[in-house]
Parts: structure tokens; sequence; C-alpha cells
């Protein structure tokens, strides 16, 4: 019978591989319609809303599906690294929400081993403007709602979400939160300021402080919190945890791992359900094919 297991098995990923090389002819002859308005679902896809975010999401169903169709699509290796930062520099000056924001970096923290949340990443200002964006479009209402940032890193995405009027928790390892803070005093000391920010140490995978928590956010957000397959189950933990039924998570990650992107895939599904935003719906300015945002909900 192992002759029979192996033949299925390679028929079935023949199979895949054939309905992948169609989709890809498919959008290179426009026969998707790329501007996102479809008049009906494509066979064996569903295009639904998913929490609070009002824009309609690809939903993630098999994780090996998804990770082939992002690297044979989007094939992110050809496209351009770092597009919207300088990882050399000491500040990355970037406007958002009518403010012209200077965010500090640390650039010799890189040659540390495991320190990568001292200087900026494209995938953090693609999320802060796609929430900027998303705003603006009537697609996202972040004012008066509590969010909570995991790993937030320079703190650029929650800068922003607090101009947008969002309660922000920034949060992060103990030996990140000193620049964190610095960027946060410098940037929102604004009298317009819609929203407020306060920073808050938090380890994945501990029980969170009930600030966190009492009550439970109304969105959950992070960028580049998917780089490894040891980290992946700590956060899946941490947003369980975090998360109600009414919770949005928006998520922005660099497409550099198949594999570690497939793990979480596969494990999040389990418990959340997964909607990927297509790239009609991020700031026009702000799109890179290297960068993927999903939305997800609890079961």
């Amino acid at each position: 019978m192992l002759w029979v297991f192996l033949l299925y098995h390679r028929l079935k990923t023949m199979s895949f591989v054939v309905g992948l090389c169609v989709t890809i002819f498919s959008l290179s002859h426009g026969v998707v319609d790329m501007a996102g308005e479809r008049a009906e679902e494509e066979e064996g896809e569903k295009v639904v809303r998913m929490g609070s975010y009002g824009g309609m999401v690809q939903l993630v169903e098999d994780a090996t599906e998804e990770t082939m169709l992002l690297w044979g699509i989007q094939q992110p290796t050809f496209s351009q690294h770092n597009a919207f930062v300088s990882q050399s520099s000491h500040s990355l000056h970037l406007d958002s929400c009518g403010h012209s924001l200077s965010v500090l970096q640390s650039p010799s923290s890189l040659s540390t081993p495991g320190v990568t949340g001292a200087v900026m990443w494209d995938s953090g200002v693609i999320l802060g403007k796609f929430l900027e964006h998303a705003v603006d479009s009537g697609m996202l209402l972040l004012q008066g709602k509590k969010a909570v940032e995991l790993g937030s890193g320079c703190g650029l995405v929650g800068c922003i979400a607090a101009l947008l009027g969002a309660q922000v928790i920034l949060t992060d390892l103990p030996d990140r939160l000193k620049l964190l803070k610095k960027n946060i005093e410098a940037n929102l000391r604004h009298g317009d300021l819609r929203g407020s920010a306060k920073v808050n140490e938090f380890i994945w995978g501990d029980d969170p402080d009930p600030e966190l928590v009492e009550p439970l956010p109304d969105y959950v957000l992070g960028s580049d919190v998917i780089y490894s397959e040891g980290a992946v189950l700590d956060l899946l933990a941490t947003l369980l945890r975090l998360c109600g039924t009414h919770t949005t998570i928006i998520l922005a990650g660099e497409l550099r791992n198949d594999s570690v992107v497939e793990y979480f895939l596969e494990a999040a599904m389990k418990e959340f359900r997964v909607g990927r935003v297509d790239q009609t719906q991020w700031h026009p300015d702000y799109c890179s094919r290297r960068v993927v945002i999903y939305v997800l909900v609890k079961i």
C-alpha cells in the first residue's frame, strides 16, 4: 500500500502546482480583477469581512496553499529590500496623520544576535500607513478604541495608532523599552493628540498584566512578529490571552522564510480565522511584495 500512498500525494501535489500556474497566468493576463472589486467569488476562494476591519479579506483555508501562492505570485525575493527604511541611519522620518514623525533607531544593535527591534523594518512602516489609510477611507475606526501592540520596537505603529485616536499600550521586552519610550515622548507631545500611548514590559507566553486584558483590547497590532518557528507558539498563546471574540488582530510581516509563515498559519488557524488583506487596500504609496498583512479573529 506504500506505493498507493506515494502516488496519491504525488498527484495531489501535481494538482496544486497546475492550479497555481493557472492562477499566476490569470493574474498576469488580467483574468482576476486586481482592483479587488470582484463581481463574484473565484472558485475555491472566499472573500469575507472579518472583525472590525471593514474591507474584504481573502480567507485563508490552507496554510500550504497560501504560502505557495505568496511566494509564487508575489515573488518577494525579487522585490526591493528595505524600500522604506534605512537601518544605517539613526532616525527615520515619516509624515503621518498631519504630523512629521522622527523615529530614533539604534543601528549598532543589529550586531547583537537576536536584537532586531531597535531599527525600523518595512513591515512596520507599511502597517502604520495601512492603519492611517484604512481610517481615512472609513474601513477602520480607532477613535476611543483600546489597542495593544506586540513587539513594538521603535514604536512607529503605536504612535500612528494613537494619532488616529486609539488608546494604545505598546509592549516589548525589558531591554527594548528605553528607546521605545524616547520615541513615544518625542512624537506624541502634540496638544491635538486624539488618543493616548503608554509603554509596558511584556514577554510573550507570560501572563499579561491586568492593564492589558481588563478590559480586553479592541485591537491587537504587530509588525514583524512572525520571524521564527520558536516564537510562534508563544505569540499565539499571547494572542489567545489578549483577545476576546470582539478583538481584531492586524499583523504585518516580511516574507523571508516560507516554512515559518506556513508553520504560523497552520498553528493560528486552529484558534483563529485568518484573512489576507489585498494590497489594493493598503496605502497606495506604501506597498511591497515582500510584505503581507493578515487580519485574525478568534474562532
